[in-house]
């Protein structure tokens, strides 16, 4: 059998053979997977043959013969499963290993039982089935450790062959004996990666590789790299695929095939990579095997400054998978000196001019770009305005179509690029270095003017009233539409810093941005694909999967802002929008507890939350007393508030909702009955809360900020002053307070301190101290005579410097 070809299930027969060898095999040959009737009938035999063979050979025998009659294209799925319960997987899975481990009992040279075991598993493998077996993945690492190093090397196969020579005195029938039968066990693919290896080092102990490329004895046979790749494809199409191959060792040896130079490497050994590249194994892979993945883009980084015309245009498409993905910890310097020199490449392609086909590709890269490393590598300011002026006209292009037409994945795929563009620029355009001092323009070459500023300001301004026309012609049925997402998220990235320019525009589409916020926080929409296409285009916060408050966490800002203002919030009112917050904080609170172990870390979101609810509170307090969301909220902050007193780590979240509940309590009238549990323990929160942010230190001196409050003073001393006026408003409404403020240890900390102290930290704390005390003293003559005696007692502390709290208390 040595002669003999190895089975190729993927050639076609001969002429003649294809016509089915009589005049009568055409139309009967279509009824049953394209197979005349001699052909079936021969099939038929083959199979009875497979399913009493004796020994390997009867079985290697009936295979070649089916190969060479029945080629892979004319069986249909049901006759190669019919193969397959005939041979089973152990089969070829002992060809490689007897190759591997070099039997000396096998009559076959080692490159003949590699051709026979991959050709039976790509053709195997063509079935999902099949290819999801265990068997047939306990054979992933022999596969890839023949494309990472080729086949046995010519010395041991000669060496081989010459025994096979001297023993074919006592093998007479010529039969071909594989490694003892192995069943599937948990352990096998574990042994089958170790005998890959020792095959690797066999091979490299006589190899005269440079690093660069094979040499003859290693390389791969275009038929058998074809078969070994087929196999790998056929898993990485499965759902749970490319966990599969990376967690046996894919992307290390097929950056070592790419490397060698092996056959087919760079171009299915690319792609095959790029895949595994993609979605959710990327930042695994990357974590993983940076130290080969890194090496692997350097060249490809060279490979593109190297290219010409449409060469280049291609590789922008391919080179997007290879780049790290934002997050994880790669050897910066190196990682820097790629972008920069990819940067060198796109700029001459940016100012070309090219069509909008051949412009597409290099956004897309730029946007991956600029997301690893920020506008500090792109260039002087003149090209990113030019960047982001054809992100821009693509995004109008791309948008301002009639209603009703569809965008083809590649064009979405571009404006997803050109988002990320904008959105970059929006960040730059608006952030602190964007000052026209002198200074800010040296520290980094791509900071802009004060005019350039505002002409990109200008563009994306033209750029995202098209993407509000867009949005406005959105049907819910695509709220699912992972492209709806991105052109909503890059919106809102627009609406967090501008909200000036297109003010009527921006209004009337709120109505379409609280309906698609709302339908993805209750689950309303289809979110499937979106969580797979944010792990691809890393949107998702920390990494984590499609939860359905990502829509609104991105509204929020915007939503801070347009509470604000009249016109808007009336709108916002309509749509039932606080409630949609309350909603939201509710859920992120429970999420926030449910994260074992790391529940003290920080979630933005829910400040601004508790931002854009507090603008309502301050604006609409007839909403706030009518609203029965407002009662939900007041129910949930007393539940929460306790919790988060402990809880350093969230003080600023603490004063967030600290505040929001004060300021909703100044709006009760007098109780008449019973006070409420609930509202009890939140006050009792609440005051406890506020007495911690000033030291209690007894020393003279000015007063300072509490260790625990120090780190977070500049975000929460706002919230603290706020919430101590309402805090005198809620007392005025409801007197019943002045109890708590007595037990809790409020006042007698408060005039402890500034009867000690010369003076607060500013004026404004001051002020807010003095009429939080006024208020106090108003309502509880228990209170205002505890005042009254610290005074006397301490001419010289800051208390006797609040002149209105004198009068209150009568002190003269």
């Amino acid at each position: 059998m040595a002669d003999c070809a190895p089975p190729d299930v993927s050639s076609q027969l001969p002429g003649e053979e294809a016509d089915g060898g009589g005049e009568d095999g055409g139309s009967e040959g279509d009824a049953e997977g394209g197979l005349t009737d001699a052909q079936r009938e021969v099939l038929e035999r083959c199979l009875h043959a497979l399913r009493h063979a004796k020994n390997d050979s009867h079985t290697l025998a009936a295979l070649l013969l089916i190969t060479r009659l029945c080629p892979a294209s004319q069986l249909d799925k049901h006759t190669l499963r019919r193969i397959f319960e005939a041979v089973g997987l152990n089969l070829p899975a002992r060809l490689l290993v007897t190759a591997v481990r070099g039997a000396e009992t096998s009559s076959l040279p080692p490159h003949e039982l590699l051709s026979l075991g991959t050709a039976l598993l790509s053709a195997l493998s063509t079935d999902p089935d099949m290819a999801s077996h265990p068997q047939l993945l306990t054979t992933i690492p022999l596969i890839l450790d023949i494309l990472a190093n080729g086949p046995v090397n010519q010395e041991n196969q000669a060496a081989e062959e010459q025994n096979q020579a001297r023993e074919m005195g006592t093998n007479q029938e010529g039969e071909v004996h594989l490694v003892a039968n192995q069943e599937y066990s948990p352990d096998h693919d574990t042994k089958l990666r170790r005998e890959a290896k020792t095959g690797e080092q066999k091979g490299d102990e006589s190899s005269a590789a440079d690093g660069e490329s094979t040499s003859p004895s290693s390389r791969l046979d275009e038929a058998m790299a074809a078969d070994c790749y087929q196999v790998l494809t056929a898993v990485c199409t499965l759902q749970r695929g490319p966990e599969q191959l990376l967690s046996r060792g894919a992307v290390p040896a097929l950056c070592q095939a790419v490397k060698q130079n092996q056959t087919f490497s760079r171009t299915r050994g690319l792609a095959l990579l790029g895949c595994l590249l993609s979605g959710k194994t990327k930042v695994k892979a990357w974590s993983k095997h940076s130290a080969e993945l890194l090496p692997l883009l350097v060249k490809l980084s060279k490979d593109f400054s190297q290219s010409k015309d449409q060469t280049r245009l291609d590789m922008c498409s391919q080179l997007v998978h290879f780049l790290p993905p934002v997050g994880v910890s790669i050897e910066s310097e190196e990682l820097k000196g790629i972008v920069s020199c990819l940067w060198g490449v796109l700029r001459p392609m940016v100012q070309a001019k090219l069509t909008p086909r051949q412009i597409r590709p290099v956004l897309v890269l730029s946007a991956f770009l600029l997301d690893l490393h920020g506008w500090d590598l792109v260039g002087p300011p003149k090209f990113c305005c030019l960047l982001v002026n054809r992100a821009c006209v693509e995004v109008r292009m791309g948008l301002e179509e009639p209603p009703g037409s569809d965008l083809s994945p590649e064009l979405q795929d571009t404006l997803t690029g050109c988002y990320r563009i904008m959105e970059a620029a929006i960040e730059q355009a608006c952030s602190p270095a964007a000052t026209h001092t002198a200074a800010a323009q040296q520290s980094s070459v791509s900071a802009l003017s004060l005019q350039q500023s505002r002409q990109v300001l200008g563009v994306l301004e033209e750029a995202f009233s098209a993407v509000m026309y867009h949005l406005q012609q959105v049907d819910p049925s695509r709220y699912g539409d992972p492209f709806i997402f991105a052109t909503f998220r890059s919106l809102c990235s627009w609406l967090a810093e501008e909200t000036s320019c297109l003010r009527e525009e921006v209004t009337g589409l709120l109505p379409v941005l609280i309906s698609y916020s709302r339908s993805h926080l209750l689950g309303e929409s289809s979110d499937l694909g979106l969580s797979g296409w944010m792990a691809e285009m890393s949107v998702a916060d920390g990494g984590g999967a499609w939860t359905g408050k990502e829509a609104l966490r991105y509204l929020l800002p915007a939503l801070c802002h347009l509470s604000a203002e009249d016109r808007p919030r009336k709108v916002l009112l309509t749509l039932d929008t606080p409630a949609l917050l309350v909603d939201f904080l509710s859920r992120s609170w429970s999420s926030l507890k449910g994260k074992s172990g790391t529940s003290s870390a920080r979630d933005p979101s829910m400040e601004t939350a508790c931002s854009a609810l507090l603008n309502f509170a301050v604006t609409e307090p007839e909403r706030v007393r009518t609203d029965p969301c407002f009662r939900v909220l007041e129910t949930f902050l007393s539940e929460a508030l306790p919790v988060l007193v402990h809880k350093p780590a969230l003080l600023v979240l603490a004063a967030n909702f600290c505040t929001l509940g004060l300021m909703m309590g100044r709006l009760k009238s007098v109780l008449t009955c019973s006070v409420e549990a609930s509202q009890r323990r939140f006050f009792s929160a609440a005051l406890r809360f506020l007495r911690g942010a000033l030291d209690s230190d007894l020393s003279p001196g000015p007063v300072r900020v509490s260790l625990s409050w120090v780190d977070s003073w500049d975000e929460a001393a706002e919230l603290w002053r706020l919430g101590l006026q309402a805090l005198g408003g809620c007392i005025q409404a409801q007197p019943w307070i002045t109890t708590l403020v007595r037990e809790e240890g409020w006042l007698r900390h408060t005039l402890a301190m500034l009867g000690q102290c010369s003076a607060l930290p500013d004026q404004h704390t001051q002020d807010v101290l003095e009429e939080a005390l006024c208020a106090v003293a108003d309502q509880c003559p228990l209170c205002k005579q505890d005042i009254l005696d610290n005074m006397m007692r301490n001419d010289k502390g800051a208390i006797n410097c609040m002149k209105k709290l004198k009068k209150s208390v009568g002190r003269k």
